[in-house]
C-alpha cells in the first residue's frame, strides 16, 4: 500500500495510491480507515509530508563506509542518535533554504521508516509490528557547524533540513533497499540498506527503549558516503527501491 498526505483546494487529506490517482481516506491511516469514492490525479494535488511526527530520531554513523569518511575507523558500541524537530520537516517538491549564516549545506540521502503505534521497550523480533511503512528522507547538514559544534542539534535542525515523502510505502523489505542521491540528476550517493551497521529492528527496538515512539514518528537508519555540499539553484533527490523520488530544490 502507498500512503500520502496531499492538498486539494486548501484542505489537507490523506490517501492511498490506487491505479496511478489518489483515492481519499476516511479515519486513520494508523489504525483503521475507509475508501471513499473520491479520486485526484497527482497533478491537481500538492504533495504533503507523509506524516506529522512529533520528533525525528535520526541514527548517525550507520554504514562503515561513511565513518570512514566522516574520519572514523571503529564501529560505534552503540548506534549514535540525534533528534531532528518538527519545524524541520519538508515534503517532496518542496525548497530547501539555505540559512544566512551557513558555509555548507550537506544532503545525506536515508532510508526511514514511520511508527504506527506507541511503541516503548520493544524486542528486535517485535519491532516491525510497529512500523506503518518506509520512505524517503534528506538529512540536510550544515556541515561546519557540526564540526565546530561538537553535537549536532544546530547543524540539523534549520527550518527545511529534513524532507521526508513522498509517500510511505508498507509491505517493503527494508533491510535490503537500493538507495541513491541525485544532484542534479548526477549520482552522488549510492548504497543498499543492507549494508546498514543496525538495521531497522534493531535500531526502532533500541530507540524505543531510550524513548517512547508515537504513531507518525520517524527513525531515519543513516546515510552511506558520499555526501557533499549543496549550493542554491541546485536539485537534490533521494530514491528509494519501491518507494519513489523525493525531490527538492535548493534556495
Amino acid at each position: 500500500m502507498i500512503i500520502l498526505r496531499f492538498n486539494h483546494d486548501g484542505e489537507n487529506k490523506t490517501g492511498i495510491l490506487d491505479g496511478g490517482k489518489i483515492r481519499e481516506i476516511t479515519g486513520s491511516c494508523y489504525n483503521e480507515f475507509d475508501l471513499t469514492g473520491t479520486f485526484h490525479k497527482l497533478s491537481d494535488v500538492k504533495l504533503l509530508p507523509p506524516c506529522e511526527p512529533k520528533k525525528v530520531v535520526a541514527v548517525g554513523l550507520n554504514y562503515m563506509d561513511h565513518i570512514v569518511e566522516f574520519g572514523e575507523r571503529k564501529i560505534p558500541e552503540e548506534p549514535t542518535i540525534f533528534i531532528k524537530l518538527p519545524h524541520a520537516v519538508i515534503g517532496s517538491e518542496d525548497s530547501i533554504i539555505i540559512p544566512r549564516r551557513a558555509e555548507r549545506v550537506d544532503y545525506e540521502a536515508e532510508l526511514a521508516v514511520v511508527i504506527k503505534k506507541y511503541c516503548r521497550r520493544v524486542d528486535k523480533e517485535e519491532a516491525k509490528d510497529y512500523i506503518l511503512g518506509a520512505t524517503c528522507l534528506n538529512d540536510v547538514t550544515e556541515r561546519c557547524m557540526q564540526a565546530r559544534d561538537g553535537q549536532w542539534t544546530r547543524s540539523k535542525n534549520f527550518e527545511t533540513f529534513c524532507p521526508i515523502g513522498p509517500y510511505i510505502v508498507t509491505g517493503l523489505d527494508y533491510n535490503n533497499l537500493d538507495i541513491k542521491l541525485l544532484l542534479n540528476g548526477e549520482i552522488k550517493q549510492h548504497s543498499n540498506t543492507s549494508n546498514m551497521i543496525w538495521n531497522v529492528e534493531e535500531l526502532v527496538s533500541f530507540i524505543s527503549g531510550i524513548m517512547p515512539l508515537y504513531p507518525g514518528d520517524v527513525v531515519t537508519t543513516g546515510t552511506t558516503r558520499g555526501v557533499g555540499p549543496m549550493v542554491p539553484g541546485d536539485v537534490v533527490e533521494v530514491v528509494i527501491e519501491g518507494i519513489g523520488t523525493l525531490r527538492n530544490y535548493v534556495k
